[in-house]
């Protein structure tokens, strides 16, 4: 029996800093050196980050991470290290190219001992749904599989989607005589994701009776939020260790490996071995960084609640340090979604950092105001007012010769939410702040925001999040604290754009809580008119939604980046044409009968 002592690092990269991730990964071999280590695994394409994208269509770019990866090899002394990179083979660029082609490149996993990269593992399945589009860049991985030879016992190397699918290169590797894979993940968070890696890890391990060591990286990138959860999960299913969710964090398990998997079916003609030499384990003294021993079948959930604040928390800090903002600004309305905004915000950068501006028009309640007031005395922000009505009058006076009279309805509506956009885009601009938008994913479905508007901003914090699960949010965050962060009178007030006298949300929109269900059935679970309402759901409620959420395709298209947090957000997971035609026939039911044939 062979004893292995393992480093799970998951790290925050940063797409394209190539410098700044290879000395985060340097730096994190170096402490896992200082912890004994014997092998130290990162996150898939670590030195480059993940997803890079069409930087990956730049030749000079996938050459640039190569020099970055010799100069991780360059550093590993005591340990075997793996590291996510691009791979091009010398031999496929040599090789000549049909005009139009490119050469070949693989999402690849490089083994790094005493100074040089001694192997590589090409990714084999390569994912194509949601927001992940690795086919339009990578090549599939094919041949022999490696392993490595660690004192006694066989460790092999697979990239993410090489785990979630049986008969796979987890199952291949355990029959050449594995006894660990370790398992390298970019893994973007949505609710409840956590459980799911962990349901796959059981069955792989299961199907393969051989441990796995699987690390996924943590940070925010553009829209997604990865959530580390990386995590050891022996042959009997028992996690060994396992780190904490939207935190950097070094896990460190001993594990005891025996040598032969896979109930003894070996076929050691399918792989190809190279050995590591002698372990520098010694006689170190036993350590295991994660959960107690007595609790390694149980994983230490977050409640749902957390899960979500903490990925929109490090989604918001992220996005803005990464793009070099230091302050952001955000327009207080007295409303909930405004009030969830300004306190997230505040989580992610500092009080110090997050600026509110409360803009009253003649249609905004007393209550509103004193409201903003009382939440940024909570939170420790700034308060800036600035009354749109004179403003408001400028354009309506402006206006009216050409309109023949001053604007109304929704001209006028729309007007206020426009200007209240031009006050913060100039108070941006003045001071380098960021704007983070206020809209959530009911009113962005529906079209229930105005274009120039309150769409006006660069981020979008909680663009992925339902009306609904704003008030649970921010009723977790007042029990967080044990006291009214965001006052109770925001909670219990009827949600409303004061655009106009009286007005309130449910005018214009069915009541969130029947809305956001068949938003959830037609946005996120892709189902048809026809089939939520055999479903259950009120046939008028789901005709008015779907035409609603159809019509707005094209509003959505010019709203800025937000966080992800579901399986199905808008932006890079649904990808609907704006000049759509098509109407199944549940929605011709609002322009005649349809008979079933």
């Amino acid at each position: 029996m062979t004893k292995i002592r393992v480093a799970l690092c998951q790290v925050n990269t940063v797409v394209g800093d190539l410098a700044g991730n290879t000395e985060r990964i340097i730096d994190a071999v170096t402490r896992a050196e200082e912890f004994e280590a014997d092998v130290v695994a990162f996150p898939e394409l670590s030195i480059t980050g993940y997803p890079p994208e069409d930087l990956l269509l730049k030749p000079g770019f996938v050459q640039d991470n190569l020099y970055f990866l010799e100069q991780v090899a360059a550093a590993v002394n005591s340990c075997a290290v793996v590291v996510g990179f691009v791979d091009s083979p010398r031999e496929e660029r040599s090789t000549p190219l049909s005009k139009g082609s490119r050469q070949p490149i693989y999402n690849a996993a490089a083994v790094c001992s005493k100074g040089e990269v001694v192997g590589v593992y090409h990714k084999r399945l390569l994912p194509n749904y949601g927001v992940f589009d690795e086919k339009r860049y990578f090549a599939q991985g094919k041949g022999l599989y490696t392993l490595y030879k660690l004192e006694g016992s066989l460790v092999g190397i697979s990239i993410c989607e090489d785990l979630w699918f049986p008969n796979g290169p987890v199952l291949a590797q355990a029959k050449g005589g594995a006894s660990l894979v370790i398992n390298i993940n970019a893994s973007p968070y949505s609710v409840g994701r956590l459980a799911d890696r962990l349901a796959v890890l059981r069955e792989r391990v299961q199907e393969a009776n051989c441990h796995i060591a699987y690390v996924n990286q943590v940070g925010g990138q553009d829209e997604l939020v990865f959530d580390g959860g990386s995590m050891v999960v022996s042959p009997s299913g028992d996690i060994l260790g396992i780190s904490p969710q939207f935190e950097e964090d070094m896990l460190v398990v001993d594990l005891h490996l025996e040598g032969g998997s896979a109930n003894g079916h070996l076929d050691a003609s399918a792989v190809h071995l190279v050995d590591l030499g002698a372990s520098t384990r010694g006689t170190k003294e036993p350590i295991l960084r994660g959960i107690a021993p007595s609790d390694r079948g149980i994983v230490p959930s977050l409640s749902r609640e957390e899960e979500i604040y903490k990925a929109l928390v490090l989604g918001t800090k992220d996005y803005v340090r990464k793009n070099g903002f230091k302050d952001v600004v955000i327009g207080l309305s007295g409303g909930i979604d405004s009030s969830l905004v300004a306190t997230i915000a505040t989580d992610a950068l500092g009080a110090q950092h997050v600026h509110g501006v409360a803009m009253p028009s003649r249609y905004s309640s007393q209550g509103s105001i004193t409201d903003a007031q009382i939440l940024v005395k909570n939170l420790g922000i700034d308060l800036h007012i600035i009354p749109i009505e004179s403003v408001h009058q400028m354009f309506a006076d402006v206006l009216a010769p050409v309109l023949g009279n001053a604007p109304t309805g929704l001209t006028d509506e729309n007007l206020q939410s426009r200007i209240r956009g031009i006050i913060l885009m100039a108070l941006s601009n003045a001071n380098g702040w960021l704007v983070l938008t206020t809209g959530n994913k009911s009113e962005l479905a529906t079209g229930y925001s105005t274009l120039y508007g309150d769409s006006v901003g660069g981020f979008g914090v909680i663009k992925d999040v339902l009306k609904t699960v704003v008030y649970s949010l921010c009723r977790y965050r007042n029990s967080k604290d044990g006291r009214e962060i965001i006052p109770e009178s925001i909670l219990l007030k009827p949600p409303s754009a004061e655009l106009r006298e009286g007005q309130i949300d449910e005018q214009s929109l069915p009541p969130y809580d029947l809305l956001d269900p068949v938003l959830q059935g037609y946005v996120e679970q892709d189902h048809t008119a026809i089939e939520l309402v055999e479903l259950g759901f009120d046939s008028n409620l789901v005709h008015e939604v779907v035409h609603l959420v159809d019509s707005a395709e094209y509003k959505r298209r010019q709203m800025p980046p937000g966080v992800r947090i579901t399986m199905k957000a808008f932006g890079k997971d649904r990808r609907m044409p704006i000049t759509n035609l098509y109407k199944e026939r549940a929605q011709l039911h609002t322009y005649g009968k349809v008979e079933n044939k």
